[in-house]
């Protein structure tokens, strides 16, 4: 278990230095990776509510509230009151939203196609499938655990 545990901290950590050239390199823009993250979120969602968004990241209400003030203030996201609960905050992605979420993803496939470009097609297959088996282990841990990934995001580590 050891070696698995140093393995996937060395990928986690090396995958979140490639996201975090990211935004800084591709969009001109100045986006955070917390923030492309938020703007990934609600482009998958389509339209959630704050708090949803802010328990998919595992980001606190407050810190996340002032990450989608700051992604207004920059037009790249709209924040609406719900109009079926005056107390829920709606979040919906601007045309320029949109715009940014597409030279992230154009930048980070160019980067995923040359670290898979030396994979065969087989190993490609088996890289994906293995990262579906461990998201899904994470999404729906044993009886009476919490997911690892809850656990490292709400602690800021991956140890453990």
């Amino acid at each position: 278990m050891e070696i698995l545990r140093q393995g996937l901290q060395v990928f986690v950590r090396r995958f979140g230095l490639l996201q975090a050239s990211c935004c800084e390199a591709c969009c001109g823009e100045n986006v955070s990776l917390a923030q492309s993250h938020i703007l990934l979120e609600i482009r998958r969602i389509g339209s959630p509510a704050m708090q949803r968004v802010a328990d998919e990241l595992g980001i606190d209400i407050t810190t996340f509230s002032r990450q989608a003030k700051a992604l207004a203030g920059k037009g790249l996201i709209l924040r609406r009151v719900s109009p079926h609960d005056g107390r829920v905050t709606l979040l919906e992605l601007t045309d320029e939203g949109l715009k940014v979420l597409e030279r992230i993803d154009l930048h980070m496939n160019e980067r995923m196609e040359r670290i898979f470009s030396h994979m065969t097609p087989f190993e490609r297959s088996i890289v994906t499938h293995s990262l579906d088996l461990l998201s899904r282990a994470v999404a729906n841990p044993g009886e009476g655990e919490t997911g690892y990934l809850q656990q490292a995001t709400k602690s800021g580590c991956i140890c453990g």
